[in-house]
């Protein structure tokens, strides 16, 4: 008996005092068939505020990132051990293997002239390949930040803080629920990522390397040819307005106007990849008249903002007549200001 005792006690007592190693994201919860109650249950990250991730869950982000009433973005992805995203083109997001988790945390500072002090965790967006699709799961985090739980019909959270230029904001924060998750992530008939392009990717991220070459060093990415053309960075002054315009329609516009998307009926399709001036609007009538016109009577008309219905819904916060109609609850002046400077800049032929 006090042989086995001895043996036991071998055993337990060099792991005292031993602080244990993370047990990483949970394959078993992630290929569920439904969502975890809480972000902790998938093991993305290493403590409870989800300010470290487990190992194998990397950070990046994107050359322009869409606009959320200015909120920061924390984005990472984890590709399953052994696997890896397959590149598709510029124009399309990579190939990510079944077991990918895309991550999107929001997060407020109370000035966000310095984003970094203060700064809350609002909300975490999770995109899951399962076997059998992507599938879309909003989290919402407590008071504390201690806990962000699963909340299918989204929440609706009174935001205070000062703006980048210094002007104080008191919004109606809007945490999207399921449905309004799939109305932009609509792919045909299924749901996918938005922003991670290879084109999208291209630049220095969050780890300080140029992340398409980082991904494939690490082998989490294969089948890229070289050097990929990115998109313009749109607060790069030095770059040509035609292509920071058209860079900012992408990120913002083209998830819902594109021949997949939720709003190509309207025939308006503003991808980096499109080069038909009526397709990107110029000139085009809009499908459906009512007041999202304004007194405008075509999308773009050259040399005339003030008459470009792309021009009056970007520069409105009221509902039906918003554009983006969805993720947004201010207007982003910078965003009007490039498009209205765009149009000006445009001739009569487009």
């Amino acid at each position: 008996m006090r042989v086995a005792l001895a043996a036991c006690l071998a055993l337990l007592l060099p792991a005292c005092g031993q602080q244990q190693e993370p047990a990483g994201p949970d394959m078993e919860t992630i290929l569920a068939a439904g969502p975890a109650e809480t972000l902790a249950d998938y093991g993305l990250f290493a403590d409870a505020s989800a300010r470290q991730p487990s190992a194998g869950v990397l950070p990046y982000d994107l050359i322009n990132p869409l606009f959320s009433d200015h909120a920061s973005k924390h984005r990472l992805v984890y590709v399953p051990e052994g696997e890896a995203a397959a590149y598709r083109g510029g124009e399309e997001v990579l190939d990510f293997p079944v077991g990918t988790v895309l991550i999107k945390t929001f997060a407020f500072a109370p000035d966000m002239r310095t984003p970094a002090e203060g700064e809350r965790y609002r909300e975490t967006r999770l995109l899951i390949h399962k076997a059998d699709g992507w599938a879309a799961y909003p989290y919402v985090w407590n008071e504390a930040e201690t806990e962000a739980r699963y909340a299918p019909a989204g929440a609706w959270l009174d935001l205070a803080y000062t703006d980048p230029s210094g002007a104080p904001v008191e919004i109606d924060y809007r945490v999207p629920n399921q449905n309004q998750c799939k109305t932009c992530h609509q792919l045909g008939d299924a749901i996918a990522p938005i922003g991670p392009k290879a084109r999208n990717l291209g630049h220095e991220g969050p780890l300080g390397v140029e992340q398409i070459e980082d991904w494939t060093a690490r082998g989490m990415l294969t089948g890229v040819p070289g050097n990929v053309d990115a998109v313009a960075d749109v607060h790069d002054a030095s770059l040509p307005l035609d292509a920071r315009a058209r860079a900012y329609l992408d990120i913002n516009c083209a998830h819902c106007h594109r021949a997949e998307g939720s709003a190509s009926n309207s025939g308006l399709w503003l991808g980096w990849e499109v080069d038909e001036p009526v397709k990107l609007g110029v000139g085009k009538h809009p499908t459906a008249a009512g007041r999202g016109s304004g007194d405008g009577t075509v999308v773009i008309e050259p040399g005339e903002p003030d008459a470009s219905i792309m021009v009056y819904r970007m520069d409105s916060s009221e509902a039906g007549v918003a554009m983006p109609e969805l993720g947004r609850a201010l207007i982003d002046d910078e965003g009007v200001e490039l498009v209205r400077a765009w149009i000006s800049d445009m001739d009569a032929a487009g």
